[in-house]
């Protein structure tokens, strides 16, 4: 079995009516769980658009409501934390915790190391995306951690992935604007794939260079079960 993530990201847009359609279409063509984001205002503050991330980030004031829509419609939810402190109000929610990858960038690095030491104190499991082999982790062999190919271009082509060191790693995170990518990458036998999703490909939902719409993803789905 192979554990499918939709990835919500920002393409709600702080619209609780437009998440409760996004979470029951996930359900709807097979998605295990779906996924979002936490910023706070220090990390926003120079991307232009700073106040559509906050909008759609969740947080302290929203993890109620997004968790009791999640329960209504029987649906996992869980967060990529991207400032230590989020962990504190994501921590009676989640069960899993979502790690941006580790590239090689220093300051990208210290940062998610101190993410991941966080996370790894709540026992709970971690997923890490990261373009390299993990083998280069002081984490590889954690045992709460599931490491997950991503080329962080955004998006990225069906050239720019390499799946030569694919057996290194337990799953596998889309950015690639080319549906056949997640295909290929559950050919591999991995067990997690995580894929955006956008209720409408036409909008400007921030995402969506790197999204797809739920007939492409239960497309996908059917042919990763098969």
């Amino acid at each position: 079995m192979v554990f499918i993530v939709a990835e919500i990201g920002i393409n709600w847009d702080g619209d609780f009516k437009l998440v409760k359609d996004l979470m029951k279409n996930a359900k709807k063509v097979g998605f295990n769980a779906v996924k979002f984001q936490a910023f706070d205002k220090n990390i926003t503050k120079n991307h232009p658009e700073s106040n559509r991330l906050l909008k759609s980030s969740i947080s302290n004031s929203n993890v109620n409501k997004i968790n009791k829509i999640s329960r209504e419609i029987d649906m996992e939810w869980f967060c990529t934390p991207m400032y230590p402190d989020a962990i504190n109000f994501l921590e009676p929610f989640v069960q899993r915790y979502k790690i941006r990858e580790l590239d090689g960038r220093p300051l990208l690095e210290n940062n998610s190391t101190s993410l991941i030491e966080k996370v790894l104190d709540t026992g709970k499991e971690i997923f890490i995306s990261s373009n390299r082999s993990p083998k280069h982790s002081k984490f590889y062999t954690n045992k709460k951690i599931k490491w997950l190919y991503c080329v962080p271009k955004y998006p990225c082509s069906i050239n720019d992935l390499d799946f030569s060191s694919i057996d290194d790693f337990q799953g596998y995170s889309n950015h690639c604007n080319d549906i056949s990518a997640v295909i290929e990458a559950a050919s591999y036998g991995i067990e997690i794939i995580e894929i955006h999703v956008t209720a409408d490909k036409s909008k400007n939902y921030i995402d969506n260079p790197v999204s797809f719409n739920f007939e492409e993803c239960g497309f996908a789905i059917n042919k990763i079960k098969k």
